[in-house]
């Protein structure tokens, strides 16, 4: 289980934020209002998740130096408003800290000891504290089979990636997928222009669920190695018709239209299937005598070109995008389709415990995956809530809010909690 108590029931805790649940889907998706950490433990079962998407808040926008300077530990706790990211070192992250050294696991408690003593007391610390202890309980809820993707800027993906190393395994690290999210920055202030974000992916085992994702060929990758044309103009592709004689079978070794392969080759198809490929003009001939015959394949016959690891095709959504929600930082959906299909299958859970506007769930909705939201603002959880009825209106599948609250002492400490947020206080984590 994991690492800190159930704050949510502590005596004193705010009702809004008190979560009752089960750790069983029961055929619902689930909206979670509250703290993902205790949400966590307490509503999600062990190994119960398919593919887990997050995309922690950070204030990267704030002065580099600031982000490292000392702090004494004596200021409120970090805490998170719907439109403010900012973690910072306190007393709570202190204890915080104390707990992963002495009951964590011992690879991250080994880590964080170290960053600590690289690092100091300072914001930056307390952002990768609160990051270690979740990111225990994100491996214990997903299956051996599941994969994790955790999106994050230059400012702290160097640190976010040694966590990740110590809770799901280096063993396990797949990808460092970078994803150019805008074009050009005028201002970049004796600097090299910053538009890319940093995705991590890993998977919980070496048994994980892969569903290869290809992009269209471009003009480009089709004038180059779509090289011959047919008597319609069409472009195609010549691929080998032999294979390695050490797999071959009775059918596959004979002599073809005057042709025989090499000593250490056969025929990659039987002889019946060759006459069915020649009849359909399937079959290039070389213009040289003697030469070998190869299947003609066009831009249709193959799936794309298989996605790398740079991904430069998907853009932040303009300011008149449909999906445009007034979420400062909104993904598109584009970017959410391609890992939800990568790594996951219909019916299988999606877990996104930093939720916001909800792209990863509305994406796990339109897919037909089952889904799991968590946010510690209601803004959000309000906003997801009329983003589903909006997008799927009598098409959207049964779910329920948990932790909103559903009486008036819940409602007022709601009201209360925003109130103070608004004039400058934080939520706690």
């Amino acid at each position: 289980m994991g690492i800190l108590p159930n704050r949510a029931t502590e005596s004193g805790s705010d009702p809004a934020k008190v979560v009752v649940c089960s750790a069983e889907m029961d055929g619902k998706n689930k909206l979670y209002f509250g703290d993902n950490l205790n949400i966590l433990r307490d509503c999600v079962a062990d190994a119960s998740v398919d593919l887990i998407y997050l995309d922690p808040p950070f204030n990267s926008n704030a002065n580099y130096n600031v982000l490292f300077k000392e702090k004494s530990g004596e200021e409120s706790a970090a805490q998170i408003t719907a439109f403010e990211d900012t973690w910072q070192w306190s007393l709570e992250a202190e204890a915080v800290y104390k707990e992963i050294v002495t009951s964590g696991p011992r690879k991250l408690a080994d880590l964080v000891q170290a960053l600590l003593s690289f690092l100091g007391r300072n914001d930056m610390m307390a952002y990768l504290v609160m990051m270690a202890t979740r990111l225990v309980e994100l491996h214990r809820v997903l299956k051996a089979t599941g994969s994790i993707y955790l999106h994050c800027d230059p400012t702290a993906s160097h640190y976010i990636k040694l966590l990740l190393d110590a809770v799901f395994g280096v063993q396990n690290f797949r990808n460092e997928l970078i994803w150019q999210r805008t074009s050009a920055h005028a201002n970049v202030m004796q600097k090299f222009g910053s538009v890319h974000d940093v995705i991590f992916f890993y998977s919980h085992s070496e048994e994980f669920l892969w569903n290869q994702q290809y992009s269209p060929y471009d003009s480009q990758y089709i004038e180059t190695f779509f090289d011959q044309e047919d008597e319609s103009g069409k472009r195609y592709f010549r691929r080998d018709l032999t294979a390695a004689m050490s797999h071959a079978s009775k059918g596959q070794i004979y002599t073809w239209k005057g042709v025989t392969p090499p000593p250490s080759r056969c025929w990659a198809k039987t002889q019946e299937n060759m006459d069915k490929l020649e009849a359909q003009g399937r079959i290039h001939w070389p213009k040289k005598k003697g030469g070998m015959p190869r299947l003609k394949l066009y831009p249709e016959d193959m799936p794309g070109v298989p996605i790398q690891d740079i991904w430069t095709d998907i853009k932040t959504m303009h300011n008149l995008s449909a999906e445009r929600l007034g979420y400062p930082t909104q993904k598109p959906e584009a970017l959410l389709e391609r890992i939800i299909k990568a790594n996951s299958n219909e019916g299988d859970v999606v877990l996104d415990p930093f939720c916001g506007c909800g792209t990863a769930i509305a994406v796990a909705e339109k897919l037909k995956r089952r889904w799991i939201g968590i946010d510690i603002t209601y803004l959000a959880v309000n906003l997801v809530q009329r983003r589903l009825r909006d997008t799927f209106a009598e098409q959207l599948g049964p779910y329920e809010i948990i932790g909103a609250p559903t009486d008036v002492q819940g409602a007022e400490a709601l009201k209360k909690s925003i109130r103070t947020s608004s004039s400058g206080g934080r939520w706690t984590w």
